[in-house]
Order: structure tokens, then C-alpha cells, then sequence
């Protein structure tokens, strides 16, 4: 019996095995290192699978081997996975005649490995509006677009695209209205608006439960500001004001007409202290609110007078009509003297500045660029690579850069259940880079390939959006020319 059992074996033996089933994902990538960006630390040999938009594993590039396959695999050799790139502050605009023109941006954010916008308010909001739609129903080509509409304004403001308010009852139905439009959080800008209903604004928005952003009058603090609800101070300038010293006599003074916003600024200038500063972004930090610098729009305008980007290739990626609206910047920088250009260089450098001191006061600082129509020469798309690069000239480390266009953005809209970083049940939002981003922030523009929403984008896919887009524009060019 002993010897029929053992012959039995010995035949079982000799039977192939069954296969063992694997599961299937739409995307695997393999043999990458992924980038942690919360830890600043690398993860080698790894492999992400991806099915409907979302991380369904992540390992061991042997043990996910062993357990999944796809129907696209893409070979990270040793490359760096990252999350996917967030621009916190763009803008489309510069009226209906250039609807087309504004949407020949969106593959730019793509090909940069840009997989979310947040558009800040422009011109055109409800089309905007739309093609956030459009682009979450797979009918637009584009980043994941948040939007804040049309933005709350005072009476025949100076921006187009708002809501006038010139009282709080139409404040009332202002936010009213944005909730109905269903937007993703609040613009408040100030050419108009009076201070008392800018506040009011900001505490109805928050208490509709939508997030704040905006610019804050000269009349007012940072600090009422704050107080308030506002969300995310847009530009650094805002906040070099409020580490003035007597920012509070500036504002009532300015508020009372005892002076004009020239006195205003200079005062402002001669006023920044230290320590007033360090407490004020403390303050900030406890209060949960958000720094995005725009410091490449910044730069650019104050160093025209040493680079007017005639030469720069990416204007033939941006429509005539939309490089028409950067002259007005252009022209006005162009009529400064030689003390006023000393006097520009060096209120970029003051305010860029403060990055250092934002960072270690607990703020966290979001990348995002103003690209789009005005803003001369900052290109979306390439701009958030030199606003990273601009943070780490600056004083902060390649990480914490990588932070500010990685995790800040889902961190402020309560998103980062979601996206920001590399996990099972987030987002399949991915940059494949051929260079590590925590040695070099530079080499987030060393992209291979991007998954978005799933869907895979390898460099010659990229590089054919680049030239599509090129295209474009040299036909509007020559349709403009005849």
C-alpha cells in the first residue's frame, strides 16, 4: 500500500501545476522608486497598479509582480514616481473672442505633468465652469479644474467676471448664487469692494461652508483678514504686509484718506519687522491659513529690464490674442526709470525673501504660478517648474518644494484622503521622472511619463500635445497676420 501511495505521488509530481490567477489592473508600473513626499524619503523597487483612476496596489516590485498584470505596463527602470504636479493659481481670460485660445492651455498643464489646476478667476468663469464639467465627464482634454467662478467685487471693479456687491444683502446673494454654481471655493479681489464688505464677505462664505481666497484691501490687516476666515493669502506681498510694524496705523490711515496707496507702500516698505513677522505667520499656521507666492510672475515683471523674452520658444505654445494681453505689463514696466527699476528688483528680492520664514513659522506655503492671460511671459505649464525652482533658490529644500506642488493643494481643499501621495485608494494622478526630485528640484521637468486619472501619457504622447498646441498657434498666427 506504502508503494502504491508512493508511486501515486511520484505521478502527481510530475503534473503541471495550476496557474496561479492574478489579479488584472488597467496600469502597472514597475521597477520604480517612489518619492514620499510627506517623509522626503525614497522607496526603491516598487510597482503601482492603477485600475479606473485609482492606486489598487503598491510594493514590492516583486511581490505585485507575482500577483497583478495589466493591460498597459510601463517599466519605470529605476525611474522616480511622484504624485501628480498642482498649479494653485491660474487664470483664463482676456474675453470671449479668445474662449479657443484659453483652452489650447490646458494639454500645456498636462504635458508639464500639472494634473490639477486651480483657476483663480478670470474673465470668462462660466465658461470655465464648463469645461470643469466637461473635462470630469471625459469630453474636454485637460488637468482635474477646480474653480472659484466669478470672483466678489465691488461696483464697475477694474477685473471683469465678478459679481458686483455694493451692499451685504447682494453679498448674501452672491454666495448664494456661487453655491448654487457649485464652486470649488471663493475669489474675493478689491479694486472696488468696500473693506467692511469684504469681511462680510469672507465670514457668509465661510459660514456656507466654502473655502476663501483673495486679495485683501489696503483699508484692512492681514490680520482682520485672517480673523475673518480667509483660506489662502495669494502672493507674497501680502504677506511682507503683514510683518509690518503699525500695519494697523497704515490701514486706518489709508482707510481715513490721510493717505494715498503710494505713502501707503512705502510706509509698508520702511516697515517690515522680524519679529512681528515670525508672529504674524505663526498666526497663520495655528489659524490653518495657506501662502501661495507666486514669486515667477513676480520675478518676471521685475527683471524685464534684463530679459524681455522676445527669445523665449514657449510663445509659440501661447495664441496671439493671449500674448496681446501681456503688453499692458509689458508697457508699464517699460516706463520705469533707472530708480524704479532698482527699486522693483529689489521688492521682488525683499518679499521672495520670506519663504525661509513662512516655512519655519509653520505656514504652508502652495505653488501656484497666476499663469495664464496678463501675466506677461509666465507661461502655464512650465511656470510651476520655475516657481519650484524659485523656492528652492529662495531657501527651501527640494522636498518642501515638492511639498508645496504635491500636498498642499489637496491638503487645502481637504483632499488628501485622495491625492498627495502614492497609496492604495488615491488617485492614479502620477509623474514618472527620469532624475530624483528630493536631490534636484529641476528635475521635475525631467518627465517620462504621466498617468492621468488612469490614463497614460508616455513622452511621445506629451510631446505630440506640445506640438499639436504649436500648431494651433501658428495657424491663429497666421489667420491674425492676413
Amino acid at each position: 500500500m506504502k508503494k502504491l501511495v508512493s508511486v501515486l505521488l511520484a505521478g502527481l509530481a510530475l503534473l503541471p501545476l495550476p496557474a496561479i490567477a492574478k489579479d488584472r489592473a488597467d496600469v502597472l508600473i514597475r521597477n520604480a522608486t517612489v518619492v514620499d513626499v510627506e517623509n522626503a524619503r525614497l522607496i526603491p523597487d516598487q510597482a503601482v497598479a492603477a485600475t479606473g483612476g485609482t492606486i489598487v496596489a503598491v510594493g514590492a516590485e516583486a511581490e505585485i509582480a507575482k500577483t497583478w498584470t495589466a493591460s498597459k505596463t510601463i517599466d519605470g527602470n529605476d525611474r522616480f514616481l511622484i504624485p501628480g504636479l498642482w498649479d494653485m493659481h491660474v487664470h483664463f481670460g482676456g474675453g470671449p473672442a479668445l474662449i479657443e485660445e484659453n483652452k489650447a492651455l490646458l494639454p500645456l498643464y498636462v504635458a508639464h505633468g500639472i494634473t490639477t489646476i486651480r483657476d483663480a478667476s478670470g474673465d470668462l468663469p462660466t465658461e470655465v465652469l464648463a469645461w470643469r464639467r466637461e473635462i470630469a465627464d471625459g469630453t474636454l482634454f485637460g488637468p482635474t479644474l477646480l474653480s472659484s467662478g466669478p470672483k466678489i467685487e465691488g461696483i464697475d471693479p477694474v477685473w471683469k467676471g465678478t459679481i458686483e456687491t455694493g451692499t451685504k444683502a447682494d453679498i448674501d446673494a452672491a454666495v448664494a448664487r456661487l453655491q448654487q454654481l457649485g464652486v470649488d471655493f471663493v475669489k474675493i479681489t478689491d479694486s472696488t469692494l468696500k473693506p467692511e464688505l469684504f469681511l462680510y464677505a469672507v465670514r457668509q462664505a465661510r459660514a456656507a461652508g466654502l473655502r476663501v481666497s483673495g486679495h485683501i484691501p489696503m483699508a484692512l490687516t492681514v490680520e482682520q483678514a485672517v480673523d475673518a476666515g480667509i483660506s489662502s493669502i495669494e502672493h507674497i506681498d501680502y504677506a511682507y504686509k503683514a510683518g509690518v510694524k503699525g500695519e494697523a496705523v497704515i490701514a486706518a490711515d489709508f482707510a481715513a484718506g490721510r493717505i494715498d496707496r503710494a505713502e501707503a507702500n512705502r510706509r509698508i516698505e520702511a516697515g517690515f519687522d522680524h519679529e512681528v513677522a515670525m508672529a504674524a505667520y505663526r498666526k497663520l499656521a495655528a489659524k490653518g491659513v495657506f501662502v501661495t507666492p507666486t514669486l515667477n510672475g513676480s520675478r518676471i515683471i521685475a527683471y524685464l529690464d534684463r530679459d524681455d523674452h522676445s527669445d523665449d520658444d514657449y510663445l509659440n505654445l501661447i495664441g496671439p490674442g493671449l500674448r496681446a494681453t501681456y503688453a499692458w505689463r509689458v508697457e508699464r514696466a517699460a516706463k520705469a526709470d533707472a530708480t524704479a527699476i532698482a527699486a522693483r528688483h529689489a521688492a521682488f528680492e525683499r518679499e521672495a525673501a520670506l519663504l525661509p520664514m513662512l516655512q519655519a513659522a509653520g505656514v504652508t506655503i502652495m505653488a501656484g504660478t497666476d499663469a495664464g492671460f496678463l501675466n506677461s511671459f509666465n507661461y502655464p505649464g512650465i511656470a510651476l517648474h520655475e516657481e519650484l525652482a524659485l523656492f528652492v533658490e529662495k531657501g527651501l529644500t527640494s522636498a518642501q518644494a515638492l511639498a508645496a506642488a504635491t500636498r498642499a493643494g489637496p491638503a487645502w481643499f481637504g483632499k488628501l484622503d485622495r491625492y498627495g501621495s502614492i497609496e492604495v485608494g488615491k488617485a492614479a494622478d502620477l509623474v514618472l521622472l527620469d532624475r530624483n526630485p528630493l536631490e534636484g528640484i529641476r528635475a521635475t521637468r525631467a518627465i517620462h511619463t504621466v498617468v492621468l486619472r488612469g490614463s497614460v501619457y508616455d513622452r511621445a504622447a506629451l510631446d505630440t500635445m506640445l506640438a499639436d498646441t504649436r500648431a494651433k498657434v501658428a495657424a491663429w498666427d497666421a489667420q491674425a497676420a492676413k
